[in-house]
């Protein structure tokens, strides 16, 4: 069973050479462009803000790399301002570029679920009454994490560090493609986005799915798989042990990981 990463390129990467560490049968095909902003300005002119800013929230990896990306010369995180994380993949490249540890605010370790919901329960306890918060994302996306710290007294902004698209494939991966609908049977497909999933479909219409085993680290994302027409739907919390466990519990009994 090989496990195809459906992840934007730089994030597939670092995936598969995790797992293929533990042995897994992993590639990448990234399903998902991450590209700049049209817009730049806004991005650098809200790095002048973020002092005065209670809370930045970053939406993923993406948000944080493509944000550090137009950071001006000099700038440096202010001590004072939280940087909001989703999951630990988010909290790990907010360490790698430099916000303290102090300064991140994440789900707990065990929630059940990396997203705004469960950051919202490590947030929810602070008071927000005329806080300034900034949230960092593409050019569009879930506002149910803003529409709570509005209910809680916070003045939310948004400023557009990203643009999502459909990827481009090259050579190789379109062989990759094209082996997997080959042989759906022998493939997993990881998915972390619906999104995603429509570039799939937009790549392959009228595949037929019903053979081939998604992976999905969200219920929303395993719902979409499910109509979509995958044969078997299978969800997961987007950690790499969750991923090998999840990964162990349906190949044959022999099969081990480290």
């Amino acid at each position: 069973m090989r496990l195809i990463v459906t992840r934007p390129a730089a994030q597939a990467a670092e995936w598969v050479a995790e797992l293929s560490r533990l042995g897994v049968d992993a590639i990448a095909l990234p399903l998902i462009g991450i590209f700049p902003p049209r817009e730049r300005a806004p991005v650098s002119a809200a790095w002048g803000t973020l002092a005065a800013q209670r809370l930045v929230m970053f939406v993923s990896p993406n948000a944080v790399e493509q944000f550090f990306a137009l950071r001006p010369a000099g700038a440096r995180w202010p001590p004072d301002t939280l940087a909001g994380s989703p999951g630990p993949g988010t909290s790990r490249v907010l360490r790698s570029l430099g916000v303290p540890d102090a300064c991140i605010v994440e789900p707990r370790a065990d929630a059940a679920q990396f997203d705004s919901e469960s950051l919202w329960e490590r947030l929810r306890e602070r008071d927000w009454s005329g806080a300034a918060v900034l949230i960092v994302r593409g050019e569009s996306g879930r506002d149910w994490l803003a529409e709570r710290l509005r209910e809680a007294g916070a003045r939310v902004g948004f400023v557009t560090a990203y643009e999502r698209a459909a990827p481009v494939l090259g050579a190789a991966q379109h062989e990759r493609l094209r082996e997997s609908l080959a042989a759906p049977a022998a493939h997993t497909w990881m998915f972390s986005s619906s999104e995603s999933i429509d570039h799939l479909l937009a790549l392959a219409p009228g595949a037929d799915w019903r053979a081939a085993r998604a992976l999905a680290t969200h219920p929303r994302i395993a719902e979409r798989a499910r109509v979509a027409g995958f044969g078997a739907v299978h969800e997961c919390r987007p950690a790499l042990d969750a991923v090998v466990a999840c990964l162990q519990s349906f190949e044959t009994p022999h099969r081990q990981y480290p």
